[in-house]
C-alpha cells in the first residue's frame, strides 16, 4: 500500500485536491468526502497509467505540518 500527501483547498462552491508527489494529479468535488474519493480514484488512475507505460512509480517525498504563530492583530 502506498500513501501520498494530498493537499485539499476550499473554493467558493467546491473543494480541490492535489498531491505534490504526483504532478498533474488533481481532483475536485462538491464536498470534502467527494473530493477525497475523487482524489483517491485519480491517484489510482495516475499510478496505473505510469505502470502501464513502464515508468517507475514515484516515492513519497512530501511532508506537511501546521505551525502555530501569534495573531498579529492581538496585542501582546
Amino acid at each position: 500500500m502506498r500513501q501520498f500527501l494530498v493537499i485539499i483547498e476550499t473554493g467558493e462552491d467546491n473543494f480541490s485536491a492535489y498531491s505534490p508527489d504526483l504532478p498533474g494529479c488533481v481532483a475536485t468535488g462538491k464536498t470534502y468526502d467527494e473530493v477525497l474519493k475523487n482524489m483517491s480514484d485519480a491517484i489510482l488512475m495516475h499510478l496505473e497509467a505510469l505502470s502501464e507505460s513502464g515508468e517507475p512509480l514515484p516515492e513519497t517525498f512530501s511532508l506537511a505540518t501546521h505551525i502555530a504563530v501569534p495573531d498579529p492583530s492581538v496585542a501582546f
